[in-house]
């Protein structure tokens, strides 16, 4: 007979060393239903401590030139690069996503992370001008601000939170991160290597924990003058009101309503597989997926068969099969949340023309109690419908029909957000057009996901507050000084 699993124990990592938590809260495997792990319940003792160390480390570390920073992120990158099969399997098993998303995405995009900034770090400037007059020179320049308080969200847990880390640490700040606690094994598993790199003790301090305990601490604190926050629009709510008393810089990277135009001078070839992609791709849990797509009249029942025909061939499975298309969404609370929005539609008198309560799932017995779900599309909606309106982040897109030009773009706009949208169509003079009129901060033609690292990545409206990018993440997590020489 079979012994009880031993279930992985996380503990925080604080001044380079594990330490152990007096409580903790499980974390679930959500393609089995199953406990995967058990996480630090951290609080303000813990981030306490982690402060401490970051404080102490600071000088230290911001002392190094750049160059010295950056070959210490490149050895990092190189180790999680040699790792990078056992952090794919974390990943999968940890988020639900599939095995080829996490092989092919999730882990190469953080290693690269942190080799992209190791780069740029090496490349800005400052300026400088004279007064002649006055036998005065002026120039500027960028210091680290401090202690970064940085927390990620649990759709892509490794390559987030080296987002944050990265850029960080290579501006010559400490940092503490909060990854989520729904998400947590990826970012120990880095915490081993930390010290291969020759990262010092006290530089990177990873603290475990949920965000109204662990969270709320790191916010609240008055020694951490900086946070960088990704997830929701309602966190950020409280994220603002916490910090707002001791004037903390803020970089907040939030939902999104994502529309996708599709003209009828589109090339339909292209772009039904890439916005079934852009609909589904992890499950829909990314902040960037399409949740709204406007079909020009003409092609509109075209492009709805082929779109449908094309998105029942996702194959939802298991994440460890490399043929499966999506996994499992993050947990059964949020895959309840996603299926109530389907509920809505249909009472609404919305058409469910594929996916959720009309095909049928099937699942190898393994996976049964997992908590997975069909792409879905719904077409017949109103824009004033929640799911025309509201963030679902899971594999549901709607589907509607417009007219004109002018129309799409009011009815693109009429939503809280402004995170990102697409376009299709063959017209160069009205993707121009178009693109400068629509309110989001990344605006893609004919292509989905394709980013550029040294550009700006954010949302307008309640999408979010701040850049982030090569120069964009150096000006946040550094304070511009100007100094004034007379001679």
């Amino acid at each position: 007979m079979a012994g009880p699993k031993t279930l992985l124990v996380l503990e925080n990592f604080i001044n380079g060393k594990f330490v152990p938590c007096p409580s903790y809260i499980d974390s679930y495997d959500p393609s089995t239903g199953d406990v995967y792990c058990r996480v630090p319940d951290s609080g303000k003792e813990e981030v306490e401590v982690a402060v401490t160390a970051a404080r102490d480390a600071f000088l230290g570390w911001s002392s190094k030139s750049p160059q010295e920073r950056s070959q210490i992120m490149n050895k990092l990158a190189d180790l999680i690069e040699h790792d990078l099969e056992a952090f794919a399997q974390a990943e999968s098993k940890d988020q639900g996503k599939t095995i080829t998303f996490a092989r092919t995405v999730d882990i190469p995009r953080a290693a690269y992370n942190f080799r992209f900034f190791a780069s740029s770090v090496l490349h800005h400037t400052t300026e400088c001008t004279q007064m002649d007059h006055m036998d005065c020179m002026h120039y500027t320049v960028r210091t680290p601000v401090g202690i970064a308080g940085l927390i990620s969200p649990w759709n892509l847990p490794l390559y987030l939170l080296t987002w944050k880390i990265a850029p960080a640490i290579a501006s010559g700040n400490t940092v503490i991160a909060k990854p989520s606690e729904m998400t947590s094994v990826t970012a120990w598993m880095m915490c081993k290597l930390l010290g291969r790199a020759g990262i010092p003790p006290g530089v990177v301090n990873i603290v475990f924990g949920t965000g109204p305990k662990a969270g709320r601490a790191i916010v609240s604190h008055p020694d951490v003058p900086l946070i960088s926050f990704t997830g929701s629009t309602l966190t950020a709510q409280h994220i603002r009101e916490r910090s707002a008393p001791h004037c903390k810089k803020l970089s907040l990277e939030l939902g999104g309503k994502n529309p996708a135009i599709i003209f009828e001078d589109a090339n339909l070839d292209q772009c039904i597989p890439t916005t079934v992609r852009s609909s589904f791709a992890n499950q829909g849990e990314i902040c960037l997926c399409t949740s709204r797509i406007f079909v020009q009249r003409s092609i509109y029942n075209e492009f709805l068969k082929r779109f449908v025909e094309e998105a029942r061939k996702w194959k939802v499975g298991s994440p460890s099969d490399p043929t499966s298309s999506m996994g499992a969404l993050i947990s059964k609370e949020h895959l309840e949340k996603v299926k109530n929005y389907v509920k809505k539609a249909r009472a609404e008198g919305a058409r469910i023309l594929c996916g959720e309560g009309v095909d049928s799932l099937v699942l190898p017995t393994g996976n049964q109690n997992g908590y997975f779900m069909l792409p879905t599309v719904i077409a017949e909606v109103k824009d004033e419908s929640c799911c025309m309106q509201e963030e679902i982040f899971g594999p549901v897109t709607c589907v509607v029909l417009f007219d004109t030009e002018e129309e799409v773009i009011k009815r693109a706009n009429g939503v809280k957000y402004g995170l990102a949208a697409t376009i299709w169509s063959s017209d160069v003079g009205r993707v121009h057009r178009v693109a400068k009129r629509l309110q989001a901060g990344l605006v893609w033609t004919n292509c989905w996901l394709v980013r550029e690292l040294n550009l700006p990545f954010g949302g307008m409206k309640a999408s979010g507050i701040g850049r982030e990018g090569a120069k964009e993440s150096y000006e946040f997590f550094t304070e511009v000084k100007t100094i004034t020489i007379k001679h």
